[in-house]
């Protein structure tokens, strides 16, 4: 099946079976290699993407139900990522690093939709995400610090 796919904003025309996993078009086809295989069963996040500004799974989302959306995943840019990544380096949140492209794009995708999250805010989104290393508490002190470069910077 030919398809055309929008990542971050530049459109790819592959050609695979249409229950293929999005996530190995990004990664295998695409090159696009910063959202990561994690459990293969939407469990754990590591393949977050965003898809038409909703937070989704790409390792059980087909590219069949893709087609003429927008992906965004963590290699695009945005204002709430680029805070979001300033954050990130500031507290040293990455530990192994592995899950962290999956919770930049859940955390992208919290500041999309609430301009000041609370702690509450952030462990109801982050929550669907994992960490291996025990970060947690470094993700929440960076997503509130985006908060905080964002305010001052408008």
């Amino acid at each position: 099946m030919k398809t055309d796919l929008i990542i971050n904003k530049k459109t790819y025309t592959v050609e695979v079976q249409k229950n293929t996993p999005l996530l190995w078009v990004i990664r295998d086809i695409v090159g696009l290699t910063g959202t990561k295989f994690g459990c293969g069963v939407s469990q754990c996040g590591a393949c977050s993407i965003l898809l038409n500004g909703k937070l989704v799974k790409s390792c059980s989302t087909l590219v069949s139900e893709v087609a003429g959306k927008q992906i965004f995943t963590i290699e695009g840019t945005s204002e709430n990522l680029e805070f979001l990544r300033q954050a990130w380096n500031a507290g040293n949140v990455p530990q192994c690093g592995y899950c962290q492209s999956g919770q930049l794009i859940a955390a992208t995708s919290l500041l999309d939709k609430i301009e000041k999250p609370t702690d509450e805010d952030i462990d109801a989104v982050m929550s669907a995400n994992i960490c291996r290393c025990g970060t947690y508490s470094r993700i929440r002190k960076a997503i509130h610090k985006a908060v905080a470069l964002k305010n001052k910077t408008l």
